[in-house]
């Protein structure tokens, strides 16, 4: 493990990410709200930190190794989440646990939050919650490949370690850095979008902007306590639809669609059929029951309701226009569980992943076919492309981290003392990068203890690094030369 490198990296990173806060000053000189100090020292801080670690190892110019990846991706998520929590710890006045929480939630698009009257809050701190999510979206240290060309090594080692997914090796074209452009320029056009989209439909430009940076990073943080429901608009509801489902779908499809101008990209994908037919069959089983149990009398009101909550759980990105958790029958648990679904790789939402889901049922009707026909050659194939066996295993094996992670997480937040459903549901909303769950976490998590938050910021931090990253870090064989 070269520490040099992985010092002056992590250096760079931080004196560039330092930058970020430069934004909520200028929010805050615009509206006069007094946090530009605050911000100002944040930045200082930060940019600071980064010239000492970056600045006695600036000679360092050896090539990464995958392990050096894993540490420079898992410590500046964890340092760059402490050093963001510094904002909330002097407006909102929270402790440090709550803190922490509401930053890692930013970066990981969970949307989870402990904060209450977000309408009274300073503009530049409710913009600042945004742009967290913003940058958390595809990934901060992809981000930072894209924008740091004076990195000067291969980063696939860093590629590798933040989208450790099945076809995470496949790159749009042979250079990480200009990979990682390209995906930036498509996400910075789908925001651009989606924030002329609401401020069309009716919402001022502070909150349009701020909007569209949680929609399309799938995160899920508002402006207002009401989140969406504040708007009550139709129009608004649609948009948000939108644009979360674009935010869910491989970002690698929407650039060579556009590239191509060929919408029937996405069609051939099978990720984003899956992902649609998903949504169709769950929402039309939504709307029903909605229907039967008389909570709405008319159906496109039901149909208005039920998609948007599916679409916004299912997509991880959490935004609210109807307490889902007080619906009658199975329906809050249906589609909090909708979200282990998630997204699909290579997108900005979370959960298993749509490739997983696809992949394990695969290879459970393979399973049944050796049954039927024992000496029969049967190869897994998405698509046109047939899937190696050693990718179907890593599968199997993510799968078996994935459980065995949230129930330990479950049972450890249990243990705090909130009640099974609170319990169970807090972590598959944070583990999922959902946002909302059921019971004492149903809208925010103020009443969670530090304990409690402090597990649930890790659930957040290993569901976004897809366990792998931050699990690799705790065996003693990683340290090993």
């Amino acid at each position: 493990m070269r520490l040099s490198v992985i010092q002056r990296i992590l250096g760079q990173l931080l004196i560039s990410f330092s930058l970020t806060l430069l934004p909520p000053i200028g929010v805050s000189l615009w509206y006069q709200d007094h946090e530009f100090i605050v911000f100002i020292s944040v930045f200082l801080m930060m940019f600071f930190l980064g010239i000492i670690c970056w600045f006695p190892a600036r000679e360092a110019k050896q090539e990464l190794r995958l392990n050096d990846g894993f540490v420079i991706t898992a410590g500046f998520w964890i340092v760059l989440s402490l050093l963001s929590a510094l904002p909330f710890l002097f407006t909102p006045h929270l402790d440090f646990a709550k803190s922490v929480f509401e930053a890692v939630s930013g970066f990981t698009t969970t949307g989870a939050t402990v904060i209450s009257g977000l309408d009274e809050l300073p503009k530049s701190l409710l913009y600042y919650r945004q742009q967290l999510q913003w940058f958390g979206g595809l990934g901060i240290i992809v981000f930072a490949i894209a924008v740091l060309p004076m990195l000067g090594i291969g980063g696939m080692q860093l590629y590798r370690a933040e989208t450790p997914g099945p076809m995470h090796d496949e790159k749009l074209v042979p250079r990480l850095r200009y990979t990682a452009e390209y995906l930036l320029y498509v996400y910075i056009i789908l925001t651009v979008a989606c924030a002329l989209a609401y401020w069309w439909a009716g919402m001022d430009w502070f909150d349009a902007l701020c909007h569209s940076f949680s929609t399309l990073s799938t995160g899920g943080f508002s402006t207002h306590d009401a989140s969406l429901a504040y708007f009550n608009s139709p129009a608004i509801e649609i948009i948000a639809m939108i644009f979360m489902v674009l935010g869910s779908f491989n970002f690698a499809v929407h650039f060579i669609a556009w590239r191509k101008l060929d919408m029937r990209l996405y069609w051939d994908d099978i990720q984003a059929r899956v992902f649609v037919f998903i949504v169709l069959f769950i929402s039309s089983i939504c709307t029903i029951i909605l229907m039967i149990s008389g909570v709405y009398s008319d159906f496109w009101t039901a149909l208005r309701y039920s998609s948007f909550q599916l679409i916004s759980i299912i997509s991880t990105t959490g935004f609210l226009t109807a307490d889902f958790s007080n619906w009658p029958s199975i329906l809050p648990v249906f589609i909090l569980a909708s979200g282990f679904i998630g997204g699909c790789v290579g997108s900005t939402a979370g959960g298993f992943r749509v490739i997983r889901i696809i992949l394990l049922y695969k290879q459970a009707m393979r399973g049944i076919m050796r049954l039927i026909h024992p000496h029969a050659l049967l190869v897994i194939k998405v698509g046109q492309r047939r899937v190696s066996n050693d990718i179907v295993q890593a599968v199997g094996e993510y799968s078996v981290l994935y459980m065995a992670s949230y129930i330990f997480l479950s049972l450890l937040f249990m243990a705090t003392g909130v009640d099974m459903i609170s319990a169970f549901s807090g972590v598959a909303a944070c583990f999922n990068m959902v946002g909302p769950g059921l019971g004492e976490v149903a809208v925010i998590y103020g009443s969670i203890s530090d304990t409690g938050l402090w597990i649930l910021s890790f659930a957040m931090l290993l569901g976004r690094l897809e366990i792998y990253t931050l699990l690799v870090l705790l065996m003693p064989a990683f340290w090993q030369k």
